[in-house]
């Protein structure tokens, strides 16, 4: 049997979100489980890398230029940051495609930053205006550096790794804040009304033996629709067809994996996904795999447990 799988944001996200009827029946007889919760964790349970795990880096690199360039390599992400200082530190409010940085931002700060990275043996460089790049040299110790998404709007201090090893990246963090800062090309983004680039953010490195790009990835997926350049990335690897969230096709959508991580719109996701999905049980399985480990099971079989009352609610 076919099988159609969401990926889903927490199901805390839809709380208080009336479910349609059919809906509601559906997934009161579905098979309801528990698992690891967070966007790793989630992506994990999908696409299985071997050797190690899905290096973020690595992976984002192989969708922005091509897998024979990123598996040239071990890679870290240095994207184009703002900071903003405030009364008890820093704060993060914006990173990558956030600032809208353009190629003209690139042409810029570039230069002046690979100067500062080629002293430290690293290669800098920016195949994306969203998305810069470390080429990190063989034996380099990577601390675990936070994402974006858990940093943003918080205490700047609070994810920064702590750690011996970490001590150069605070440094160079540091250095690449000063040469920043004192660019005449942040005067122009400010006068255009954006915010200046005044930090870089490393993250999805992983650790030096997880910031490779993996020799395969294994889906059940045949087909994939996201809009997120990580599951493009996995794909090339996996050898999986993937195409934009704007071309599923909710209603006829059939052995593929539907990313809906990014849907913002509660009554969007309840009324036009989750119902499209459930009627599509009777030719596909189904899973529902939300961010915080929720996970549904829906089959055909199940239309028979009509003692099972229809689910009020997600479950938290």
């Amino acid at each position: 049997m076919p099988r159609l799988t969401l990926l889903l944001p927490p199901a805390a996200r839809l709380d208080g979100q009336a479910l349609p009827p059919g809906v509601a029946r559906a997934l009161g007889r579905g098979d309801l489980g528990r698992a690891e919760a967070g966007h790793a964790a989630q992506l994990a349970r999908h696409f299985h890398a071997s050797p190690g795990a899905l290096a973020e880096a690595a992976l984002t690199r192989a969708a922005d230029t091509d897998p024979a360039d990123a598996r040239d390599g071990a890679w870290l992400r240095a994207d184009p940051a703002h900071v903003r200082p405030d009364i008890n530190g820093a704060r993060l409010l914006g990173i990558g495609g956030q600032l809208q940085p353009g190629q003209a931002d690139v042409d810029a700060l570039l230069p002046v930053l690979r100067a500062l990275f080629a002293e430290h043996g690293l290669q800098l460089d920016a195949p994306h205006p969203a998305r810069w790049y470390l080429r990190l040299p063989p034996g380099i110790v990577v601390p675990a550096f936070a994402a974006p998404d858990d940093a943003l709007g918080d205490d700047l201090f609070e994810h920064i790794p702590g750690g011996a090893e970490a001590r150069r990246w605070r440094l160079l963090a540091s250095e690449a804040q000063v040469t920043l800062h004192n660019h005449p090309r942040n005067a122009a983004r400010i006068a255009a009304g954006l915010p200046a680039i005044n930090a870089l953010w490393f993250w999805g490195g992983g650790t030096d033996a997880a910031a490779v790009l993996p020799e395969a990835i294994a889906s059940a997926s045949p087909t994939l629709y996201s809009d997120d350049v990580l599951l493009h990335g996995i794909a090339r690897i996996a050898k999986v067809e993937a195409m934009a969230l704007s071309r599923c096709d909710p209603a006829t959508a059939t052995d593929a994996l539907v990313d809906l991580r990014g849907e913002r719109d509660p009554a969007r996701l309840v009324g036009t996904w989750l119902a499209s999905a459930v009627a599509r049980v009777p030719v596909c399985d189904l899973v529902l795999d939300f961010a915080d480990g929720l996970v549904i099971h829906l089959r055909l079989a199940q239309r028979w447990r009509v003692w099972r009352r229809p689910l009020a609610a997600l479950p938290a």
